[in-house]
This record gives structure tokens, C-alpha cells and sequence, in this order.
């Protein structure tokens, strides 16, 4: 007879414990240690008795291979994030913050695949049949052939699911809302949600059916549950967006079919979630002329250029501590090109308030990002505007250089195409054939001359 066991595990890493204690000493939570109880094996490995294990087939890296097909939404910019489609057999997480809209884009993808033919079921385990009706009535969705369901025990949607035909489409809104009745732990704890996903994702990968899954994210923005859920599935993206913006952005962090760090835009209108197909023209349409601390910014988000302002505010303060506020970039990176600009080009700005945004809120994470941040920064405090026509990237170095960075020609063209009429790039780039009035530097304190020289002067003297 199978025994139960008793464990503690983290519910924030997954780490186990034979007795409890306060603190993880993996993830160092506290009070995240809870016990749980499941089912324990006999003890015995499984070695070479009666009971070995089939042969498996093995082939060559020269043999041939299929591309396994996809699947569109028609919904482009969830294509894009999923890598150009979905594939048979996968299974995709979808994590984000609460009320940020990942069940209505979901509703939306299969809606829109179940109008294209597919059968799509949708199991919410967070709300009722009918208020998913009554999003689907303002969503203006009612009359796609979808099968909806409200349930949470694991065994109940399996049961369920094999009663028809596999569906080609499956979501599971959310994995923290469904348990498995074997286990005494409480749903959403680490075992329930690893015992459920996997045997979900067992049951996608053997009758082919694509798996939506949605997943609670933490206070620092990661998925709620173990750690080993993301590397179960095979795609996981996460759906970002500021409250006070109406803009979202699904991005791909892992993708088995498909490149990562893709993304896909959208705008939260009033009757759901509308495709942005040009985002670089949305998220610069308000900018403001002639004003100083405001710079653009030609990044690369997955293979696709991208065109966002930068804007920075340097006040003086005659506090002790000044003030440090970043909205969308790295606040560890901003340090950094602050002291570069302080030790490297003689500007006094540590004794400032600083503070940085990135407008429409797009979060930036490349270091090409660094030019355009200290371009802003000089501006704000020079009171000299960067022309409204430029555009600006390139790395900065601890010793002050400007370093190239990649797909710079994309950049560029991206740049040509909305107008923009000369851009601020390192030395050394291959920029192309372009119409751009090109103006390369070196080091940062040219930069600084370009904007500042007053200010560089008078710190220097």
C-alpha cells in the first residue's frame, strides 16, 4: 500500500523541507514554508527487472524533419507573440498582473479560432458560465461556436474532455483555480499546481491539442507556483501594461516554435482588445516639440524596430538624499550612466533629483537604450531640446565610450519611415543605405558638447 507523505515546501520556489521553518533558505521568503501531504512512492528504484521500459527510436541529426504546422487566430499581433501561430500539441502560459486583460484576450484568440472552424472549449475555474457570457456580450463575441465550462477538480475537466472529441483549442483560466482530489494540499500550492499542469500538458501532448493556460503572477511580477511550470510548457508569455495606459504589450519570454522576446501590441478600448499594427507611430503621437528632456529612442523588441520617447527631469534638491524615480527602464542602469556622466564628463548629477519615463508604458530592457537616456538627461538639465527629427541609440560604456550595437540598420529604416531625419548613432555602425543625416560619436562627452557645452565648461573650470 502506497504510504502518504508529509513535506514543507516553499511556495515561492518550490524548495522542500523535512520540518518547518520560518525562512526559505533558497529564496530567503518568509512564512512561505507550508506543509503538504501527497502520495509516496515505494522506495524502490526502477532498475533492470521484469518491469524495463520500451525501447525508444532514435534518430539522426541528418535525417529529415517537418515543420509542425500553425495554427492562426487571425489576430496578428498574437501570432506574432506566439512565434507566427500555434502549434499542435503545445501548451502556452500566459501570466500577467490582475485586471490587466489576459482572460479577455484569450476569449478573444478563441473566439476568433473557433469562428476560422476549430472546436475551442474554455474552462474557467475563476468565474461562472454566465459572466463569461456576459464578457463575451460586450466583447461582442456571443455568437462564436466556443464551448464554455466552470469547474476546478482536475479530474472533473479530464473526465469531461474525453466524453467528445479532443478539442483543438484548450483553455485553462487559471492553473492556481484547479486541484487535484489525490493530493490534500489546497489548491494553488506548489504541489497541486505541478501535479495539475502536468497532467494537463499530458493530456495535450498525447491528443494534440493546443493548451492556453493562464498563471497568477507574484508581487514582483512572476508567475505564481513553482518554478518547474514554466519549463513544462512549451511557451510562456507575459501580458505588461501600466493601469494609468491603455496600451498593453504581450511579450514572449520562452518560446519552443519560435524566437523569444517577440511582442505583441494592443490597445484596451471599451469593447475589448484592439491590434496596434504600427506601435512606434502610436507611441510617439503625443509628443510635444521643442521640449528639453524628451529624447527618441530606435530599439528592437524581438525581431521588430521600435520608436519610443525617453523623458527625463533633473531638478536640483538640497537634500541629503536626492530622489531616484524610473518608470520602464533599469533604475540599476540608470546609476550607472549617471556616474558615467558625472566622473567621465565632469556634469554634476548626484546631487539632482532624477527622474525617468518611459512614455506609453513599454518597458525597455536593452543597453542600447543607454545614448538616448543620457541624451535626455544632459537636455533636461542644459534646458537645450534634442531636435523633435532625431533619433538616438548606442551603448555606454564605464569609460565613457559609445558602443555600437546590433540590427542597426532596421533602426534606422524604422526611423526613415515615420519621418525622422537624422539620428545619433556610435562610431563603427553599419547603418545601411539610408536617407538619414547620420552623426556619429565616439565618447559621451561629445554628446554632452552637443547639448550642454555651457554646462560642461562651467563644471570643468
Amino acid at each position: 500500500m502506497v504510504k502518504s507523505t508529509t513535506q514543507f515546501v516553499c511556495q515561492s520556489c518550490g524548495a522542500t523541507y523535512r520540518k518547518w521553518q520560518g525562512r526559505c533558505d533558497q529564496c530567503q521568503e518568509w512564512s512561505a514554508i507550508i506543509e503538504e501531504t501527497g502520495l509516496g512512492g515505494s522506495g524502490r528504484p526502477r532498475g533492470l527487472g521484469p518491469s524495463r521500459g520500451r525501447k525508444i527510436e532514435l534518430v539522426g541529426l541528418d535525417q529529415p524533419s517537418i515543420s509542425p504546422p500553425r495554427m492562426l487566430s487571425g489576430i496578428a499581433e498574437f501570432d506574432r507573440a506566439t512565434g507566427g501561430g500555434l502549434v499542435s500539441g503545445s501548451a502556452l502560459l500566459i501570466g500577467g498582473d490582475p485586471g490587466i486583460g489576459k482572460s479577455t484576450l484569450l476569449l478573444q484568440a478563441v473566439a476568433a479560432l473557433s469562428k476560422r472552424g476549430h472546436h475551442c472549449v474554455y474552462i474557467s475555474g475563476e468565474e461562472a458560465t454566465a459572466q463569461v457570457q456576459m464578457r463575451a456580450d460586450r466583447l461582442a463575441l456571443r455568437d462564436a461556436p466556443m464551448d464554455l465550462g466552470s469547474a476546478t477538480n482536475l479530474r472533473d475537466i479530464l473526465t469531461t474532455l474525453d466524453q467528445k472529441k479532443p478539442p483543438a483549442v484548450l483553455v485553462i483560466d487559471s492553473i492556481q483555480t484547479v486541484f487535484s482530489d489525490q493530493l490534500d494540499s489546497a489548491p494553488g500550492t506548489v504541489a497541486q499546481v505541478r501535479a495539475s499542469a502536468a497532467e494537463l500538458i499530458a493530456y495535450a501532448k498525447s491528443r494534440g491539442t493546443i493548451m492556453l493556460i493562464v498563471g497568477h503572477v507574484t508581487k514582483d511580477g512572476q508567475i505564481a507556483g513553482p518554478r518547474v511550470l514554466e519549463h513544462m510548457v512549451d511557451t510562456v508569455l507575459y501580458f505588461e501594461g501600466e493601469r494609468g495606459h491603455q496600451y498593453r504589450i504581450l511579450r514572449s519570454v520562452k518560446n519552443r516554435f519560435g524566437g523569444t522576446d517577440e511582442i505583441g501590441v494592443f490597445e484596451m478600448t471599451g469593447i475589448g482588445l484592439s491590434e496596434v499594427s504600427n506601435p512606434s507611430q502610436l507611441f510617439l503621437s503625443d509628443r510635444a516639440s521643442a521640449v528639453a528632456g524628451s529624447a527618441v529612442f530606435a530599439g528592437i523588441e524581438g525581431s521588430r524596430p521600435l520608436l519610443v520617447e525617453i523623458q527625463a527631469l533633473v531638478a536640483s534638491n538640497s537634500a541629503a538624499n536626492p530622489r531616484r524615480a524610473v518608470v520602464g527602464w533599469d533604475s540599476g542602469r540608470l546609476a550607472m550612466i549617471l556616474a558615467v556622466l558625472d566622473a567621465r564628463c565632469g556634469l554634476g548629477l548626484s546631487g539632482s533629483d532624477i527622474y525617468l519615463n518611459v512614455a506609453g508604458g513599454l518597458k525597455v530592457g536593452e543597453p542600447a537604450a543607454d545614448m538616448a537616456v543620457a541624451a535626455a538627461l544632459i537636455s533636461s538639465m542644459s534646458g537645450v531640446p534634442v531636435p523633435q527629427e532625431t533619433v538616438i541609440f548606442g551603448e555606454i560604456s564605464l569609460s565613457g565610450d559609445v558602443r555600437p550595437v546590433t540590427q542597426a540598420e532596421a533602426r534606422l529604416k524604422e526611423a526613415e519611415k515615420l519621418g525622422f531625419t537624422k539620428a545619433l548613432i556610435p562610431n563603427g555602425t553599419k547603418a545601411g543605405a539610408t536617407g538619414l543625416c547620420i552623426e556619429n560619436f565616439g565618447r559621451l562627452h561629445e554628446l554632452v558638447d552637443l547639448f550642454a557645452p555651457d554646462e560642461r565648461a562651467l563644471h570643468l573650470a
